[in-house]
């Protein structure tokens, strides 16, 4: 994987934009040469991972209700800028038992950012999420799924694990009749779910098509024999 990394930096990555490797190092769930990262658990449980991205927003409690009231806890991927507008909301998520992850300040696309630019994106999260929940995250996740050079020397200078999907819901574009099939038909051993809490930044966003899909594949994926665990117990192989 360095090898292909040490390519691609030395040909340049306006030189290879168009090509199959370079977008495959971008975008594919399962590539970590642009950065450590991994895009699934151990498939020798039972268990899925639940993950939400783009909060916290004012929709995100009636999501901690839904999710309390099955039992199940995730992995929020939080925006700085939103933990410090809502503060509380980030607090609370934590409070419920949940992971809570790094999604950049802004939710920038990376492609063709600077080495800096990546940088500070990732640390304003990191600051603002320790400032407001006391917990540093250990875990990442990129803004539409796309890496870029200099994410791998961020994640190392901060402590962080970038955490891809097995499935992403396309809650925010799909509807709920669409997005919970796709759902169910990715939930297997170790699938790592991608669904959103949020709209990027926008203030009270409609995320009636995610509490609408969680309201329903939940109960179907027990039914199932599956349970849920957060990011950092799906990757574990030793837990019973």
């Amino acid at each position: 994987m360095m090898e292909w990394a040490r390519l691609f930096e030395s040909v340049g990555g306006a030189a290879v934009g168009a090509s199959a490797g370079l977008a495959y190092a971008v975008r594919f769930p399962a590539s970590s040469i642009l950065a450590p990262s991994v895009y699934r658990g151990v498939r020798t449980r039972p268990a899925i991972a639940l993950t939400f991205d783009d909060g916290p927003s004012e929709s995100t409690p009636e999501l901690l209700e839904v999710l309390a009231e099955f039992g199940v806890t995730a992995t929020f991927f939080q925006c700085g800028a939103n933990v410090r507008r809502l503060p509380d909301v980030a607090r609370e998520t934590m409070a419920r038992g949940h992971e809570i992850g790094n999604h950049t300040d802004t939710h920038p696309m990376l492609y063709r950012k600077s080495r800096e630019f990546i940088h500070a994106e990732l640390a304003r999260a990191q600051d603002a999420i320790e400032g407001a929940t006391g917990i540093r995250p250990q875990y990442f996740r990129a803004p539409y799924g796309v890496r870029w050079f200099g994410l791998r020397e961020a994640q190392q200078r901060l402590g962080l694990l970038g955490v891809m999907w097995t499935t992403i819901a396309l809650d925010w574009k799909w509807p709920a009749n669409r997005v919970i099939p796709s759902v169910l038909g990715g939930s297997e051993n170790g699938a790592i779910l991608c669904l959103h809490d949020g709209r990027r930044l926008v203030t009270k966003p409609d995320i009636r098509v995610t509490l609408e899909t969680v309201r329903a594949v939940l109960p179907k994926l027990m039914e199932q024999g599956l349970h849920f665990e957060k990011v950092s117990e799906i990757l574990c192989p030793t837990k019973s």
